[in-house]
């Protein structure tokens, strides 16, 4: 029978460790301390830092390897590919808390790159954006959008600190359609340096338009690392 004492125990230890790996103090990949020297720490048994090990595994926050130790594993979000997801309820997900910074905000004249973007004949006034998100303390995803100012004026006005462009779009402007479109890619210089990993990496890109009665509102680039997401699609039979 567990007593009191060692229950509290258990719980200090696990946030202790949680809090390391959510913080991201302890980062992926990293070793956790072995078993004996985390029980000497503690000054408690073995079977009560096993006890713990085993209930972060079973979380998805540590994996164990025979003979090699624990080591903090690597989140990765799923998406639907046939929704609009939101990278805040991603990252909530993994168990890790969520944070995101503007990193540029511009208004400015469209270019010809914004009208395929926005597939949309002649310039129209748009609003620039990059955005990182953040998983804990490590970015997770760099959101690059533009906004079509004809169809969203009031975008103009929004400073987007509290809330990220995303879901701040769909709670203003009601959509019809929407495209994604899903690659590969290398991270180029400016997604490495924002998403702090190295040049060259591979990265999985979606890209997204919608459209509603006003005509295109946005386009929205979303660069993640390649080990930190899962796309997923379920659908039935066509009738």
């Amino acid at each position: 029978m567990t007593t009191g004492k060692e229950a509290t125990l258990h719980q200090r230890i696990l946030s202790d460790i949680e809090s390391r790996i959510v913080s991201g103090d302890w980062p992926p990949g990293h070793r956790i301390p072995f078993e004996l020297a985390l029980a000497e720490q503690y000054d408690c048994s073995r079977m009560t830092v096993n006890k713990v090990l085993t209930q972060l595994a079973r979380a998805g926050l540590i994996e164990r390897r025979k003979r090699s130790g624990s080591f903090v594993t690597q989140p990765q979000a799923q998406s639907a590919v046939l929704e609009i997801h939101d990278i805040k309820s991603e990252i909530l997900s993994l168990n890790l808390p969520y944070s995101h910074r503007i990193v540029k905000r511009a208004k400015r004249k469209g270019r010809p790159e914004d009208g395929r973007r926005l597939q949309f004949a002649g310039a129209v006034p748009v609003l620039e954006i990059t955005c990182i998100h953040y998983a804990g303390q490590r970015p997770f995803c760099l959101e690059d959008r533009v906004i079509n100012l004809n169809a969203v004026p009031e975008a103009e006005q929004v400073d987007f600190d509290e809330l990220p462009p995303g879901p701040w779009l769909i709670n203003q402007v009601p959509w019809s359609t929407a495209e994604h479109q899903i690659r590969a890619i290398p991270a180029d210089s400016e997604a490495a340096a924002n998403l702090d990993i190295a040049k060259g990496t591979a990265c999985l890109v979606i890209e997204r338009r919608t459209w509603s009665g006003l005509g295109p509102i946005t386009h929205v680039r979303l660069t993640y690392p390649g080990d930190r997401h899962t796309l997923v699609a379920r659908f039935t039979p066509s009738s």
